[in-house]
């Protein structure tokens, strides 16, 4: 068994506290947030069941985790209604709409800038 495989292999949840297994390694019966709504369901609510685990040099820790959720014990997605379309149809006009000039633009107003572009650097829209 290869070191790294060892460091990421707990199916007793001794070392991690959660049964913990290498990256492509779960048992069947356990997915990811992802793959439950892929297959339309969602944890319900339900505890985190185990994880896995892989060596990752980008980060602090060192490591990267993803969560595994029991797929028996997931409960199918809540369809949207009518009322919750509405409400995201709102919000996507407010991000697309700048609160300065008032004008509905196709994108989205960068957040970092807080207004259109236009408003935002009006010296630069000028014709020479």
């Amino acid at each position: 068994m290869s070191t790294a495989f060892s460091k990421c292999f707990d199916p007793s949840g001794t070392r991690f506290g959660v049964p913990t297994f290498p990256w492509r390694f779960a048992p069947d019966g356990y997915a990811t947030r992802r793959q439950l709504r892929d297959r339309g369901l969602r944890p319900g609510g339900q505890p985190i069941a185990a994880q896995v685990m892989r060596r990752h040099r980008g980060r602090k820790s060192g490591v990267q985790v993803a969560y595994l959720y029991r797929v028996d014990r997931a409960r199918p997605v809540r369809p949207m209604t009518s009322r919750k379309w509405g409400a995201l149809a709102l919000a996507m006009l407010a991000r697309r709409t700048c609160p300065q000039c008032q004008i509905t633009y196709s994108y989205c107003i960068p957040t970092s800038l807080g207004v259109c572009i236009l408003c935002a650097y009006p010296q630069e829209q000028r014709t020479v």
